[in-house]
């Protein structure tokens, strides 16, 4: 029987080179990009595994320095409904103008955390979020490839960031519901394992804190972002033993979706439940009031992130820029003061 002789991938990933040589994919990107904090040991290993596995982190790089490659590649990680997406679609069409401005040209790339990027002549790439893909961003630095992550302040990594103050935005939501004079303020979360949503609760607390309020345990509801859970929130939160008088909602979405199930079970918005939600997503001008909402400068961040990317690519060292752009509080007709006495 003949042997035939496996040839080395062609798609070899830091991951793989993390793997090999046993030490994390954070210690794997400070090796290949020189970063003096890593003992002598794991270089060693790090560097005999390159060689090994003939990982080529400088390919991308090089082409950049000849200034072939205008193609700029938009990730966004994969979810049921995602061009059903305020967010998703809001980013899309950001990018997308601002590219068409500065001729660069738009790669969409939907994709899960478990698979590596295909990023062959790729110029540059934003990342729409980290959501368990921190390796693909790793994996896209060590490459040398210019990137920038939106949606996500990012400290820990050498990387362009534009994030939005997700924490302010909702302090000032729960700022004005208290200026209202409410005082069992609830809130429905989205899902805290990504940034935003963690930020908002963060807010909700600290606002809350800062007015002297106690945070109730059994006035946060903890949801995936979906409409499905944000009615069973809503449908809780309305049947407590002794009810809020106000919600700050995680998003425009679940928001309508509450002031849905109040109407059903005959509360009037807002005179019985005042409603804050966070996105200023169009629909909320439809529902049967007027929603007061946090508005998030998508479009914004979106535009800022390709020309951040642009300035990226047409340097030969690295400089990054780390932007948090500010919330607005837009009111409207979902919110009332609290009567006293």
């Amino acid at each position: 029987m003949t042997r035939v002789k496996k040839t080395p991938s062609k798609n070899i990933s830091i991951i793989d080179v993390a793997k090999a040589s046993g030490v994390s994919i954070t210690t794997v990107s400070r090796v290949i990009n020189k970063i003096g904090t890593v003992k002598e040991a794991n270089r060693s290993k790090v560097m005999r595994a390159v060689k090994e596995l003939k990982f080529s982190p400088s390919i991308f790089a090089q082409r950049l320095a000849t200034g072939k490659s205008n193609v700029v590649a938009l990730v966004i990680p994969r979810y049921e409904g995602v061009f059903y997406s305020f967010y998703a679609l809001e980013l899309i069409r950001g990018v997308g103008t601002m590219c068409e401005v500065l001729k660069l040209d738009l790669l969409l790339h939907l994709t899960d955390a478990r698979t590596p990027l295909s990023l062959r002549g790729v110029g540059g790439v934003i990342f729409s979020d980290i959501i368990g893909n921190r390796a693909q961003i790793e994996d896209t630095l060590a490459k040398g490839i210019p990137c920038v992550v939106i949606n996500y302040y990012v400290e820990d990594l050498d990387v362009s960031c534009i994030a939005i103050d997700n924490a302010g935005g909702a302090e000032n939501a729960v700022n004005y519901l208290v200026e209202l004079g409410h005082k069992k303020i609830a809130h429905i979360t989205g899902d805290i394992m990504t940034q935003p949503a963690a930020k908002r609760l963060e807010g909700y607390k600290r606002a809350l804190e800062k007015n002297g309020i106690p945070v109730r345990a059994d006035y946060i509801f903890e949801t995936d972002y979906s409409r499905g859970q944000a009615r069973s929130a809503a449908e809780k939160l309305l049947k407590l033993g002794d009810p809020a008088t106000a919600v700050f909602v995680a998003s425009d979405a679940m928001a309508l979706e509450v002031m849905a199930v109040a109407r059903e079970l005959g509360k009037n918005i807002p005179n019985d439940l005042s409603i804050v939600g966070f996105d200023d997503n169009p629909s909320g001008l439809y529902g049967p009031v007027g929603l007061t909402t946090v508005r998030q400068p998508l479009i914004r961040m979106a535009e800022e992130s390709v020309k951040e990317l642009n300035r990226l690519i047409g340097l030969n060292k690295k400089s990054v820029k780390k932007i948090l752009l500010p919330a607005e509080l837009v009111i409207r007709e979902s919110c009332k003061p609290f009567p006293v006495g």
